[in-house]
């Protein structure tokens, strides 16, 4: 595989806010965006703050329609089905919090859930009947392994006279970062009835998304970490039919309904309500804070569309500079990156993403012996508790940062230590070659004084 886009890579550089003595391997961490978009962003701070009343309550509507209306063309979603948020996670907590759940519900998700939505599902079970069921998956693991399992773990909570409400789970997991089988998952609950809520927030920016097609009960997505958008704007996409499922917002909003009320108060209240849905209005302006990252997406997705190749270039660049430079690390390493299979380097369907996770040479011992599913170990290396495990990767974290000027995400998966890579429009092999030699340097260090480093 031969990238085939030279105005990408280092040419990129010029046009994002990096600082040039810092190389940015942990893209899907938190993102960033192009100057263009800053410049845009600035200007819509300067008007905020030049006449406060004016921008928030008689300009700032029709910017943010505008920008609604630009992301539901990208994504092929009605206008009227599209809002913004603050994150994902606001997003999950928004359905899980105003749904109704009966004492027979369950909520399916796998164990690869993003953390955070994981204790909102337990937080939600904390105040309402709702159970959970979590399906166990562990990597190296093919697509079709993990539709089997979703399919007979909804048979076995039926069977056990339970009711499978909702399930949620991921375009892109975070911890590994490995594409979900989603598109069959959303097909399954189409199927047997049962909502879906598609945890987008590696999705929108780094693989095509057509939510018209895909058709999920819920979808979210951040467009701060791929879409080269401003932190702090996600995209909430419910569909008509779903609408009434979703009375409040967190906070609520000043355009709830409550119960007997009508619509036609709320939209009074509202400027440019006229063909507004109350769904719309609910999530126009949630609470007196900086939105203005709602309002950039136009010139991110602007920024996207100037160069040249457009997205499918930009999707097939991300690909290949994490499939060839996570290969080329593990190469250095003497390891493999995870996939469905391993030490073969195919890009496979869990693959297929911007994300390469590429083994340290360390296994962990788990429960009195390595488990490490197929992993071969090399005895020149340490072999580590759960808890040395962590001790290591925030060690090699903070010696990335301080020492290296660049980031990693490190994690423990399958009684193993794991880089999580993720590829980018300015990166290049040479700065994955780079990044091999400095990780191996670490790697040394932890095998030459294991107790220095885990304190």
């Amino acid at each position: 595989m031969t990238l085939q886009f030279k105005h990408l890579g280092h040419p990129m550089l010029d046009q994002f806010l990096l600082d040039p003595d810092w190389k940015n391997f942990n893209h899907g961490a938190y993102g960033t965006y192009p100057k263009t978009v800053q410049a845009e962003l600035r200007n819509f701070q300067d008007l905020t703050e030049a006449r406060p009343d004016k921008f928030i309550r008689h300009q700032y509507p029709d910017y943010l329609n505008a920008s609604r209306a630009e992301l539901s063309r990208y994504l092929n979603v009605p206008v009227n089905e599209l809002v913004l948020v603050k994150s994902a996670t606001v997003a999950i907590n928004t359905v899980l919090r105003n749904l109704t759940f009966t004492p027979q519900d369950t909520i399916l998700y796998f164990s690869t859930i993003f953390d955070a939505c994981e204790k909102t599902i337990h937080s939600v079970m904390e105040i309402t009947p709702l159970t959970a069921r979590k399906i166990e998956v562990t990597f190296p693991i093919s697509h079709d392994e993990i539709v089997a399992r979703f399919r007979a773990t909804i048979q076995q909570v039926r069977a056990e006279g339970g009711n499978v409400r909702i399930a949620l789970f991921d375009t892109i997991s975070s911890a590994p970062g490995v594409r979900f089988p989603f598109e069959r998952l959303v097909r399954i609950c189409r199927e047997e009835n049962i909502l879906s809520c598609v945890d987008g927030a590696h999705g929108i920016g780094q693989i095509p998304l057509d939510l018209g097609e895909l058709d999920a009960d819920f979808f979210v997505s951040m467009t701060h970490k791929w879409l080269y958008n401003p932190r702090g704007c996600s995209i909430f996409h419910v569909p008509t039919r779903n609408q009434h499922l979703i009375r409040t917002t967190i906070p609520t909003s000043h355009c709830f309904i409550p119960k007997g009320h009508s619509a036609a108060a709320a939209s009074a209240t509202e400027k440019h309500a006229p063909n507004k849905s109350p769904f719309e209005l609910l999530f126009q302006n949630v609470a007196t804070t900086d939105d203005t990252p709602y309002l950039t997406a136009p010139a991110a997705l602007k920024f996207r569309a100037q160069i040249p190749g457009g997205e499918e270039a930009i999707f097939t660049y991300i690909r290949e500079i994490a499939f060839e430079g996570g290969n080329l690390v593990a190469q250095i390493l003497g390891t493999e990156v995870l996939g469905e299979g391993l030490a073969d380097g195919r890009l496979c369907r869990v693959r297929e993403c911007g994300f390469a996770n590429v083994r340290l040479p360390f296994l962990v011992l788990d429960s009195g012996k390595v488990a490490g599913d197929g992993l071969k170990g090399e005895s020149q290396w340490p072999v580590l508790s759960p808890s040395q495990a962590v001790a290591v990767a925030r060690w090699m974290q903070e010696r990335l940062v301080a020492e290296y000027s660049t980031s990693v995400t490190a994690l423990v998966h399958n009684s193993a230590l794991w880089a999580r890579i993720s590829g980018q429009i300015y990166l290049e092999m040479g700065d994955f070659q780079w990044l091999g030699q400095a990780l191996k340097e670490l790697c040394d260090r932890v095998g030459s004084d294991l107790d220095g480093v885990v304190g």
